[in-house]
């Protein structure tokens, strides 16, 4: 995690991103590239010349809430990069990991009302769903970035393998403790000997080692996931990305999407490969 990519609409929840990043950035040795891409009014963006005082007054104004933002205490220490940019929001993001090889994306969401709510609207579902490298949402800043426990929720189907090494790494390098979780639900019931062959069986050809595993028994896996991440304290979701055809299919059409949605706690998603 060496090269950080920060999206900013200069909101609270777009802080706390940015304040989780430099915490990271400071842990690894790395550095952030902040993004504030102006996507102007479309009148403005199709007559650009015949408007431009107009711009160039969105374009002041978005400049010195940036530097603003950039001078924070919080970032004392930090290398910063990135500036103020036109144009869309998912393409610009996209080719900002592009050019500069990123490792991840930190970006803030606006409460547990879904990811079509986080701080650039559909745009961020965009991204979770089409990014190459991890993204991870953040709803709420604590005083520092204080991960012990990472909970990666899985199907035990062995194309989430290269997730789940991501996930491995991530854990390294945040310094946590990394649980490997399967959810069983009466929908899809597994006896427990059966349940605990498939999960020695998923990990047998994975070089990975997590801390444990659970086999988690609940009504459903939105709850079952929450519900076991709150019994062992744990303090961030991971959840395996299949592109752009969504999040994980262990969770059953738009079950991963909820929990990314309604997670109080940061997710992280790991796009499988």
């Amino acid at each position: 995690m060496k090269k950080i990519i920060v999206p900013t609409d200069f909101s609270i929840q777009a802080e706390n991103a940015l304040r989780v990043a430099a915490d990271m950035a400071r842990e690894n040795d790395g550095e952030i590239f902040l993004l504030h891409l102006l996507d102007l009014p479309l009148h403005l963006a199709n007559n650009a010349s015949s408007n431009l005082p107009e711009a160039l007054f969105f374009m002041k104004l978005a400049k010195e809430k940036f530097d603003n933002l950039t001078s924070s205490d919080f970032l004392h220490g930090v290398t910063v990069h990135g500036d103020v940019e036109t144009g869309a929001t998912f393409s610009g993001i996209m080719d900002t990991v592009k050019r500069h090889n990123a490792d991840l994306i930190v970006m803030g969401s606006h409460g547990t009302g879904g990811v079509k709510n986080m701080f650039v609207g559909s745009n961020a579902e965009k991204i979770v769903r089409n990014s190459e490298v991890p993204v991870l949402i953040v709803k709420e800043r604590k005083k520092n970035l204080d991960v012990n426990n990472m909970v990666f929720a899985t199907d035990l189907d062995p194309e989430s393998a290269g997730a789940l090494k991501q996930a491995s790494e991530f854990a390294k390098k945040t310094k946590c403790k990394l649980h490997l979780l399967y959810v069983n639900t009466p929908s899809k019931f597994l006896p427990s000997k059966k349940a605990e062959a498939m999960v020695q069986q998923y990990l047998k050809n994975i070089d990975v080692e997590p801390t444990d595993y659970a086999i988690y028994n609940d009504y459903s896996i939105e709850e079952g996931v929450f519900n076991y991440t709150q019994d062992i304290q744990g303090d961030i979701i991971a959840v395996a990305n299949h592109g752009p055809k969504g999040l994980s299919h262990f969770f059953n059409g738009s079950v991963s999407d909820d929990i990314v949605n309604h997670s109080a706690l940061p997710v992280v998603t790991f796009r499988i490969k």
